[in-house]
């Protein structure tokens, strides 16, 4: 476990996204993620940005770049995948449509993984890597507003 004075950081999150080679970020803003981490995406010039007004948009255009060869991020809000509680498991939440977020990913066999401390970030080069080779869809969770 962290310690307390020890925060998930928008600035760790962009340089594992970066390490993971991906350069187009398709982002729905959104108000947990838009201050710190989207505002840093924007201002990385190694990075596109592409901002859309609904997640099918997003789906599509990350489509579109992979068939161009390119690696792109989807970063959408936890209500396009029905919600999170900061701290608390998915599962453990008093509100279905976040207890279901975990159980619905696993029925579509998508692999997740929750992203909620500076450690967690070590999780998105590898997982990044899986879904390519396997040209399949991995979730990154972020459980709670990164600063």
């Amino acid at each position: 476990m962290t310690e307390a004075n020890e925060e998930l950081r928008a600035t760790g999150i962009i340089e594992e996204i970066k390490r993971a080679e991906i350069r187009f970020v398709v982002a729905l803003p959104d108000r947990t993620t838009s201050h710190h981490l989207l505002k840093g995406l924007s201002q990385d010039s190694a990075l596109r940005l592409v901002k859309v007004c609904k997640e099918d948009e997003g789906i599509s255009i990350c489509s579109g770049i992979y068939c161009c060869g390119h690696r792109a991020l989807l970063l959408i809000q936890y209500t396009g995948l029905l919600g999170k509680e900061p701290g608390l498991p998915p599962t453990q939440s008093g509100r279905y449509g976040l207890r279901i977020v975990e159980p619905v990913l696993d029925a579509m066999e998508i692999e997740h993984h929750m992203i909620e401390t500076p450690e967690d970030t070590s999780k998105i080069v590898p997982a990044v890597k899986r879904a390519y080779d396997l040209a399949m869809p991995v979730v990154m969770l972020i459980g709670r507003e990164p600063h």
